[in-house]
């Protein structure tokens, strides 16, 4: 067969029991059962049509479901969606669309190679949900956008009793998911395969023991050096008002299109892409903490760059969108950290955050700066953490999920085991639940599995950033001029447009010439820190 697709054009009138032959390509016979793939093409499409809509619509409800809505709806938003979550059910798992893909796989030499991927990624995401029932499924989603409005409620009253009977339901139903995915594997395998293709808990204690093996030594040095960067000049209270507009210019910093991103504000900060047109970004201003806003805002701003970097040949089809959690992960932290918290980019930052805060931040220097936002500090709050403590939030996360999944702990042991983990890795006490278990959202909305991927992703940067480096680009030089539009052009290139057609080993192999390793990670963290704090 020529290693050129072939394309469907010249197949009009064509008898389609007959052999086909394209022009410029070798002869083809249409294999037994496909009997006319331009039908079958069309019917892929008319598919995607619906699927398409389906997400938009889900992906609207959630977001607004977690910023505008009125808490009196949330059982109406939980019926919608499980609603349009049957019908999505009902059209990716039927006998008709499995035969349907099952003609297009055998059909691939006929396919462009668009078109081949989505073949594979519906396959793959209707084997990941044929076998679960929809009521089971339906369920699921009236239960987490009920649990969702339970977790904000608690949050605010530091209750962790009222959530805690919501997290036993969801812990259960995920179990029972698993089983009917894969009865074989471990439950928790299982969601974290889903969350990162080709991982589970094997891979993720190689990859957290490697971090900690660097992270822990590293931050008892740090802690004997003595040194206390100082973080008293972004002290005091910011506007909220006033805030909000340095979100959006940190929006124009960053190199988003103001016009196809939506800012909302939330109790938990979080961003959504529903077309390559149309990003979502979520953010929670603190009136004392205005670091908070800009890291926030460029971490989320990373994960819109991403789904608007996407292919737009890909929009409203099931390719559209970020491969995985670990390589979404990768784009935000990336522009979080590697540039945000880059000294080169310090005076960027400094200069547009003095443009809203002129008495209180016109004196700030980008060293200033630098040091804040690098300070080495055990704190209980993960979004706030430092990179070098941040991989020790996440594997208190690991270590509870896992805990979860396997029956050996339930929602009622969750506050006291996140203490112990805290003192244990970190040496603090947490103060109450609110800053403590109840911290994060991911939980209420069924994300177990999800948050091993936020180190992941750390390490996933640090490896696409030292490739930059070592292929020529000037990555200081970049952040210093303010204008990121190299670093976004060689991410578009080699991770962003292909959306979901690849899966992240293939992208990081493609990108970087080798591997995912976390070595670049500790690398990273061992250069950054030992010259900051001089050890």
């Amino acid at each position: 067969m020529s290693q050129e697709q072939p394309t469907l054009t010249g197949f009009d009138g064509a008898d389609p029991g007959a052999t086909i032959v394209l022009p410029g390509t070798p002869r083809y016979v249409a294999p037994a059962g496909v009997s006319n793939p331009k039908a079958d093409i069309a019917e892929l499409e008319e598919l995607e049509r619906h699927l398409f809509a389906h997400r938009y619509a889900q992906a609207g409800m959630s977001c607004y479901g977690a910023t505008i809505d009125p808490e009196a709806a949330t059982a109406d938003r939980g019926e919608a969606l499980a609603i349009l979550q049957e019908e999505d059910q009902a059209l990716l798992c039927s006998r008709e669309t499995g035969e349907l893909l099952d003609r297009l796989s055998a059909a691939s030499a006929l396919l462009n190679p668009i078109q081949a991927a989505q073949v594979r990624i519906l396959q793959r995401d209707r084997a990941e949900l044929v076998d679960v029932p929809p009521e089971v499924q339906s369920a699921f989603t009236r239960l987490v956008t009920e649990a969702d409005d339970v977790w904000r409620r608690a949050k605010n009253a530091g209750d962790w009793a009222s959530f805690e009977p919501y997290l036993d339901r969801i812990v259960t139903s995920m179990r029972e998911m698993a089983s009917y995915k894969n009865a074989a594997a471990d439950p928790y395998d299982v969601w974290l395969n889903e969350f990162e293709h080709d991982t589970d808990c094997a891979f993720y204690d190689r990859f957290f023991a490697q971090v900690k093996e660097v992270a822990v030594p590293l931050l008892a040095d740090v802690a004997a050096s003595r040194r206390n960067p100082a973080r008293s000049p972004f002290q005091g209270r910011f506007d909220a008002s006033r805030q909000m507009e340095l979100a959006r210019d940190l929006i124009r910093l960053e190199g988003l299109d103001e016009r196809k991103v939506l800012l909302l504000t939330t109790e938990h900060p979080f961003s959504d892409g529903l077309t390559s047109n149309y990003a979502i970004v979520a953010c929670h201003v603190h009136e004392n903490d205005v670091l908070s806003n800009v890291y926030t805002m460029l971490h989320e701003g990373g994960h819109a760059l991403y789904e608007m970097g996407v292919d737009p040949a890909l929009d409203r089809t099931s390719l559209k969108g970020g491969t995985s959690s670990g390589m979404h992960e990768a784009q935000s932290r990336f522009f979080e950290n590697y540039v945000g918290r880059s000294l080169a980019f310090a005076p960027r930052l400094v200069e547009v955050m003095a443009k809203q805060f002129r008495g209180q931040l016109g004196r700030v220097t980008p060293g200033q700066l630098y040091a804040a936002a690098n300070r080495v500090e055990a704190q209980p709050i993960r979004t706030e953490a430092d990179e070098l403590t941040y991989p020790l939030h996440v594997l208190v996360r690991y270590e509870i999920e896992r805990l979860l999944m396997s029956g050996e702990a339930n929602a009622a042991d969750v506050p006291r085991l996140w203490t112990e983990r805290y003192k244990a890795y970190l040496g603090i006490d947490v103060p109450n639940d609110a800053r403590g278990a109840l911290q994060d959202t991911h939980w209420s909305g069924g994300l177990i599995g999800y948050f091993p991927t936020y180190a992941l992703g750390s390490a996933i940067g640090a490896q696409l950033k030292a490739t930059m480096v070592r292929e020529g680009m000037d990555f200081d030089g970049v952040c210093a001029s303010g204008d990121l539009s190299p670093i976004h052009a060689w991410l578009r290139d080699r991770i962003w447009r292909h959306g979901r057609s690849r899966d992240t080993n293939e992208l990081i192999l493609d990108a970087c010439g080798e591997p995912f390793s976390a070595t670049y990670f500790t690398d990273y963290l061992t250069e950054k820190f030992s010259a900051l704090y001089g050890l």
